[in-house]
This record gives C-alpha cells, structure tokens and sequence, in this order.
C-alpha cells in the first residue's frame, strides 16, 4: 500500500457502519487502512445500528470537542408489543408479548408528546457510570442499575409508516439522546412494551448520508493513494464558524499559540463588521486559505488560539 503521511489523512471520513461493528472496531479498521494511530469518532452508534460515523484521522482528532454535543438524525423501527432488557431486538425479552393495535392517530399523538426537550432515562446497558462502573457492566452482571433521568431535546419526530406491529420513524434529536430509550419509553405510555427493531443514523451536525464512504471504498482509496477523495476537509469543518484570515507577523504568532486581539488583524472572512454577538470560536486560515488554527474567544476583542494545525 502507498504511503500515506499526516498531511494526506488529516480530516474527517463519514464511514457508513455496518451492523455488528462497534464504533471501536471501524477506528480499528480506518487505522490499519490509513496506517495511522491518530483516529477517533464524533459519537459512539450502537453495534446493532448502521449508518453515519464521522470518524476523524491526523490533526481532525482535535476537533471532537466540537462535535460532543451535535444534532442527530435517524431513521428506525420500533416494533411494539414487548420489551428488552437493552431495549433494542439484541437483548432479551423482558416482558411477554402482548397484542398492541397501532393507529396512526394514537403514534401522531404520542410523537408529539415526546417532542421538544424532554427528561430521559438511559438504558441499564449503556456507557453512563454507576458510582466509578459502566452500566452496562452491571446490567450484564444482573447487578440493578438506576440511572438518573436526564434532560434531552427531540427537534422532529415523524411517523414514516406502520406495518402490522412495527412502526417506522424518522427522528432528530441533540447529543446524548439515546433512541432506545425513545422506543421504551413509547412502550410503556401505549402499554404494551416496545423495543427498538431497526436503526440507522443518517445525519451528525453538518455531516449527510450524501458523504457517506464503506469501509471497503476507503481501503480501495488508499490502496490508489487518493484517500483525499473519501475525506472531508479540515477546512470544511465547523462550517458556521467564521473565518479569519491572517498574513505575515500575525500568521507567525498565532502559529506560536500566542494570543490576538481582533481589531489588529483582518475581519472575519462571514460577518463583515464586528457585532455584539462575538463569536466564541474562531476557524484561523492563513493567505493561502488552509487552517492553522481554532481560535477561542478570550474577552473583548482578544483570542487564544486554543488548537494548533501545523
């Protein structure tokens, strides 16, 4: 295989996860193609769902902090009737099944209850921590796990159709949201159990199904040497960021970590004219337009370049 050097890798590849990988296993394999160990993820999808994982490699692992809490997008099913113990079809049944008429009315309904920023429990198996443990650990151990509710915010939900007793959806929601819990949950208001059947992610902040990349693609790119062509950018990051543009003496310093006030250096490149509303961040180009830096609002006028690129 080619080599590939840090200057060839460094962005972000929206890897399309396929079912039974973990998160962990598609860095893995993104490492061993790029031969890199600088390889992380913008959050963690479920083994048994498929769909968009922005997975980031060289100087784009800095960017996490950005993407903790980013909006997300799904589709999935819901199939009524019983529950599971990690409420989704991987785990075991913990209720009987129960005969549970789906109307479209009665779903509509619910949906809209549940829309808006609502208070959610998370699944016994699940990463959250138990006095110093996973949850899941616990779970798995028959141990009892209580978990404190936690406040979440469903932007859209949208009944996509019903067949029988299972209930297809398209959903959008803040990080941190966890869409099983959602299937539970709409469960046990219909009372009849419910457990998450199908789900696959389709949308993280600014990343679409439109620049999803297989594994197998990927391999394929870099076996040519032209990974670039399955990469987003690191200037295409943080796309509501604005730009600042520097040259010469300013360039060097902020190369060096040193702080700027704003007024002694160009405009951001969106905006125009400084305003009241002062951007917490701050996405640094030199003259030829590649990033150098992210810049964090310190106060007034004065930013710290908090994340060096060079």
């Amino acid at each position: 295989m080619p080599e590939v050097n840090d200057q060839d890798i460094s962005g972000v590849y929206i890897i399309d996860k396929p079912e039974g990988f973990t998160s962990h296993d598609v860095v893995a394999q993104v490492r061993r193609i790029l031969d890199t160990r600088q390889v992380g993820h913008f959050g963690t999808l479920d083994p048994f769902a498929t769909g968009l994982l922005p997975v980031s490699a060289g100087k784009a692992t800095r960017f996490a902090q950005f993407y903790l809490k980013s909006r997300k997008a799904y589709v999935g099913t819901i199939r009524f009737g019983f529950a599971t113990d990690t409420y989704d079809a991987t785990g075991t049944p913990a209720s009987d099944a129960a005969p549970c008429p789906i109307e479209a009315n009665v779903i509509n309904s619910l949906f809209t209850e549940l829309t808006g920023r609502i208070q959610q429990t998370p699944p016994p198996f699940s990463a959250k921590r138990v006095d110093g443990k996973r949850a899941y650990d616990l779970a798995r151990q028959q141990k009892p796990v209580v978990l404190e509710p936690v406040e979440v915010e469903i932007y859209a939900l949208e009944l996509l159709g019903i067949d029988g007793e299972c209930v297809r959806f398209a959903v959008e929601c803040s990080g941190g949201t966890y869409v099983r819990s959602l299937a539970h949950d709409l469960g046990k208001r219909l009372g009849c159990g419910a457990h998450l059947a199908e789900l696959r992610r389709t949308g993280v902040a600014e990343f679409s199904e439109a620049q999803l990349v297989t594994l197998d693609k990927l391999a394929a790119a870099a076996q040519e040497g032209n990974v670039a062509s399955c990469r987003v950018p690191m200037e295409a990051l943080l796309p509501d960021c604005p730009d600042l543009v520097v040259h010469g003496r300013e360039e060097q310093s902020i190369r060096h970590g040193h702080q700027f006030q704003l007024a002694r250096v160009a405009r951001p490149g969106r905006g125009g004219a400084a305003s009241a509303n002062v951007p917490k961040i701050l996405k640094v180009m030199n003259a030829d337009r590649r990033l150098i830096a992210i810049a964090r609002h310190v106060v007034g006028a004065v930013y710290h370049p908090d994340v060096g690129l060079v």
